[in-house]
This record gives C-alpha cells, sequence and structure tokens, in this order.
C-alpha cells in the first residue's frame, strides 16, 4: 500500500478547480498592478500567486500523495497566502492618533512588520508538521514544537489583523465627516461618477467609500480563514479538520479567493491617485 502524507483521500477535482480559480485571479491582480502602476499593491500580488502556487501544488499533490515535497510545498504555500487610503480622504489635520487610534505615519509600517512576523512563523511551524512523519525521531516532540509555533503565528495575525479590522471599521464610519473637503481637495468634478486630482491627470471614481466596505469584508474573510487555521493546528493531526478534507476548502480556500476578486473589481488604482511606494510630497501636506 502506498503511503499517503493526507490524513484523508484528497479531491484532485477540487484542488484543480481552486488552482484555475485562483491562477485567473492571480493574473487580473497582476495585469492591474501594471496597469495602475500601483506598486504598492505588490503584496497583493505576491499573495494571490502563493495562493495560486498553492492550489496548483496541491492538485499535482493529490495525483501524488506519497511525494513529501510536493505536499510541504502545497501546505506550506496555502498556509501563508491598506492604510494608504486615511491620506486621500482625512485631511491633514485630522490624521492624528485620536481619529485612528494609531499614529497615521505608522499605519502601514505597523500591520505589515506584523503580518511578515506572523506568515514567517506560520510558515516555519507549516514546515515542521507536514515534514514531520510519526517514525522520525523525537516525530512528537517536532510535531508540538511546530504546532506551537505556527499557533503563535496565527495568534500574532489573529491580534494585529483583528486591531486592523477594528480601526479599518471604525474609520468606515468616522470617515463621513470629511466628505465635503475631500471633494474641495480632489477637486476636478468630471460627473456623478469620476473626479480628476488637482495634481493628477488620472480619471479615478468618486466612490471611495465603496473600497472601504471592501476593506471591512476582506477583514472579516481573513479572520474567519485564521480562527479555522488556528483550530486546525491546536487540534493537531488525529483532529477532525484534519482527518476530513471540506473544512480546508469550506474556512481557507473560499473565504480567501473573494480577498483577492474583490480588489480585483474595487482596485485601489480606481479610487487612489497615489500608489507607489512613497507619497509625493503634495499629498502629505494637502
Amino acid at each position: 500500500m502506498v503511503h499517503s502524507y493526507y490524513e484523508y483521500t484528497p479531491s484532485q477535482t477540487a484542488a484543480t478547480v481552486f488552482a484555475a480559480l485562483f491562477s485567473a485571479a492571480f493574473s487580473a491582480t497582476f495585469i492591474q498592478w501594471i496597469r495602475f502602476r500601483a506598486w504598492v499593491w505588490l503584496v497583493m500580488v505576491v499573495a494571490a500567486s502563493l495562493e495560486s502556487l498553492g492550489y496548483i501544488s496541491r492538485s499535482i499533490s493529490t495525483r501524488h500523495t506519497d511525494k513529501r515535497g510536493v505536499f510541504i510545498a502545497q501546505f506550506s504555500l496555502i498556509i501563508l497566502a491598506p492604510g494608504r487610503i486615511v491620506f486621500h480622504v482625512i485631511p491633514a489635520h485630522s490624521r492624528t492618533t485620536k481619529f485612528l487610534w494609531v499614529p497615521p505615519r505608522f499605519i502601514t509600517p505597523i500591520f505589515v512588520i506584523c503580518d511578515i512576523v506572523a506568515l514567517l512563523l506560520q510558515l516555519a511551524g507549516a514546515v515542521i508538521v507536514s515534514g514531520t512523519q510519526p517514525t522520525d525521531p523525537n516525530a512528537k516532540t517536532k510535531l508540538s514544537r511546530g504546532k506551537n509555533i505556527a499557533i503563535a503565528g496565527l495568534a500574532t495575525q489573529l491580534f494585529c489583523f483583528g486591531l486592523f479590522s477594528i480601526v479599518a471599521i471604525r474609520f468606515n464610519f468616522i470617515s463621513k465627516q470629511f466628505d465635503k473637503e475631500f471633494e474641495d481637495r480632489v477637486g476636478g468634478l468630471a460627473d456623478e461618477k469620476y473626479f480628476t486630482v488637482t495634481s493628477s491627470n488620472r480619471k479615478l471614481k468618486k466612490n471611495w467609500k465603496a473600497l472601504l466596505r471592501v476593506i471591512n469584508i476582506v477583514c472579516i474573510l481573513i479572520l474567519i480563514r485564521s480562527v479555522y487555521r488556528v483550530c486546525d493546528f491546536a487540534l493537531g493531526k488525529a483532529g477532525y479538520l484534519e482527518q476530513n478534507e471540506w473544512p480546508a476548502y469550506v474556512f481557507d480556500a473560499v473565504p480567501m479567493l473573494p480577498c483577492v476578486v474583490l480588489f480585483v473589481y474595487w482596485h485601489p488604482g480606481k479610487y487612489l491617485p497615489y500608489l507607489g511606494f512613497r507619497l509625493p510630497k503634495s499629498a502629505r501636506k494637502n
């Protein structure tokens, strides 16, 4: 009997379908990244590519369940799969910790650094767990160490992203008071749907609040996925979540796909004029 690294018989069809869906979403994300010159959106491009590669690897792994390398690859990639808007909506005199709870200039660095640390911990834990077999020396110790590292990464992500979600949802409500000043600042109103920014020739969509709503939805979806992964690692290989395949798709693949697809339709480049790695001086002063 051929040894399998899965605790169940994995579905090749499901893996192939999600590989195709995430690959299509990645392609659209990459094209828009170039089209809008949205260099700060590189994180989403990388995330979408990891999801695509993860499910492509899983599709291959379902046909070769005894191959350790491809199993580790698909598991790790799937495990790893916006602060700039404040500078375009809130006037300079109101970009304060009182309004945002976090110093505005540190919003992006704080959450990006926390996310990177959380992802590295998850990757380290995932590699240890997926690469350890019951017959390995000190297997129990290795599995426990890998599980604890992964849980630490997921807990870090849950805490930081939970805080970010609260800030993002709160900002969705308090931003209403800046409507008039925002429209006065961008100027060049073309029609009911579009406007042009004084310092830019680009035609942007007027309803920037749609982008905020998408961010709020994505925050909730990522939190759902993070909670699932915490439970998955906590229960271990003998737990229900590792013994059955459907939770991985329902609580991981299904929530993560809209996180990419929603931003394809409501891309920040359609609403925000400055998406380079650094904001121009004019944007910081206005």
